[in-house]
């Protein structure tokens, strides 16, 4: 087998294949991955791991249930926010152990593989692809590689070009006792795995979209920029995404699968659509349900696959390097260390809007300097800003607060009853009632801003 980016025509080279395949997918699955074995000739025939002159080699994997496959997982409903919690951890403890590799990666090596999408999508016109859609994609990856040159080879400098998993998708992940393995990463072509760590995980992210289901590729994206925090880099999400899906579009074009070929080519240009970023704040006291409403609004907010949700009580507990269902001590909440929480959100939030990335800040701002630093964060990037005050009654709120189990809040009733008397009469939020819940609420927000749910999402 031979092919212009692998060669598999000599024992010797399929050896060495499968060699890197066991050591490459040990890094992530070494319950899954155990032995390379010589096939050899005897008297009696072939035969597995006994002496003598090898005529093949094979890769012994351990057997796993099929249904555990995460896009079977996803088809069954059951690709929850606690699994994609777990996966977006997993894929950012794997890529944090990775060594950074300077020779590789950067704008030449990303232009690379676009010139190549390029000249295989060409291939299949008119047969499977009409010529200007094709064109007009090649035009604007052109376009926005030449823009984004500068960031692919400062990230490739500071260590971000990795050896990755390089196949990353819901079917090369399995679920094995409850959490999730990567598998079947790339081991035949370096150039393929060595690239940058967001461009790794943006197979997957498209991989998400591509199926309908949006929300969990926003909250697999946010998840593992909690731990990465990756904000200007997310400015070269919108390539990321596209040259992933011109891929898969090549791939299906070239097998001859119109329809999903077109699905792709189609995904791909929609990643390169500008959308203009825009600031949401939703501020409130304990149990008016912030957070729920954040999550619901994130993957209908701005570019694909969502906005990102910026919650007070997050950063605060990565400020003291604690995981977000972790109890903070009480100098955690000190009046010095609650200023730089809110400093670093609007900071952050200036980095994800300059990176053309909506933001939805979530935090009670309570202080008036909390919701003029919001707001001034928004207007440094000229972005339009919007703020939203919920309110609910206090019972309703103890009763929401007392009921809360590994949520990122540390607050309990005590905190709630010290909130009652908070001074809001002078907050110019646009107020609404949270005591219906957070659909409601979503919705409200939704309609204000003019933003519909996307249509078929999962």
């Amino acid at each position: 087998m031979a092919f212009s980016f692998l060669d598999f025509t000599t024992l010797e080279a399929r050896q060495a294949a499968l060699e890197a395949e066991l050591r490459l997918n040990r890094r992530t699955a070494p319950e899954i991955y155990e032995r390379v074995l010589p096939v050899v000739a005897s008297a009696s025939g072939l035969a597995l791991d006994e002496p003598g002159e090898p005529v093949e080699w094979l890769l012994e994997m351990r057997r796993f249930p099929e249904a555990g496959r995460l896009d079977h997982v996803a088809e069954r409903g059951e690709l929850d926010a606690a699994l994609v919690e777990a996966l977006a951890r997993t894929i950012a403890a794997f890529h944090e152990r990775l060594e950074p590799l300077v020779e590789a990666g950067g704008a030449a090596a990303m232009r690379e593989v676009a010139d190549g999408n390029a000249e295989d999508l060409r291939r299949s016109v008119p047969a499977v692809f009409a010529s200007e859609p094709v064109e007009a994609l090649v035009a604007r990856t052109a376009a926005e590689l030449d823009r984004q040159a500068g960031l692919l080879d400062a990230r490739r400098a500071a260590g971000l070009v990795r050896h990755c998993h390089g196949d990353l998708h819901l079917a090369n992940i399995v679920l094995l006792d409850g959490h999730p393995v990567l598998f079947d990463c790339i081991e035949f072509n370096d150039a393929f795995a060595r690239v940058d760590l967001l461009y790794d995980l943006a197979f997957l992210v498209m991989d998400l979209v591509d199926r309908g289901y949006r929300p969990a590729a926003q909250g697999l994206l946010q998840a593992w920029n909690e731990r990465c925090e990756d904000d200007a880099g997310m400015a070269l999400l919108p390539l990321f995404l596209s040259i992933r899906a011109a891929v898969r579009a090549k791939v299906e074009g070239f097998a001859g699968h119109g329809a999903p070929a077109c699905g792709y080519l189609d995904l791909a240009s929609r990643a390169l659509e500008p959308v203009p970023p825009r600031l949401i704040a939703i501020g409130g006291r304990s149990g008016t349900g912030k957070s729920t409403v954040a999550r619901l609004l994130a993957p209908g907010m701005g570019a694909m696959p969502g906005a990102f949700v910026l919650r007070s009580d997050v950063i605060r507990k990565r400020l003291f390097g604690a995981e977000p269902e972790a109890t903070l001590p009480a100098e955690a909440y000190a009046e010095a260390v609650s200023t730089e929480v809110f400093e670093r959100l609007a900071a952050r939030a200036e980095v994800l809007l300059e990176a053309g990335r909506t933001v939805i800040a979530d935090g009670v701002f309570g202080q008036g300097w909390q919701r003029q630093r919001i707001a001034a964060a928004a207007a440094a990037r000229g972005a339009p800003f919007a703020g939203f005050w919920l309110e609910a009654a206090q019972a309703i709120l103890e009763d929401r607060v007392a009921g809360r189990t590994g949520d990122a809040s540390d607050a309990d009733v005590e905190v709630v009853r010290a909130q009652a008397a908070m001074d809001t009469s002078r907050i110019d939020w646009r107020r609404i009632d949270a005591a219906g819940g957070a659909a409601g609420v979503a919705a409200t927000i939704r309609q204000a801003l003019g933003q519909p749910l996307p249509a078929g999402d999962r």
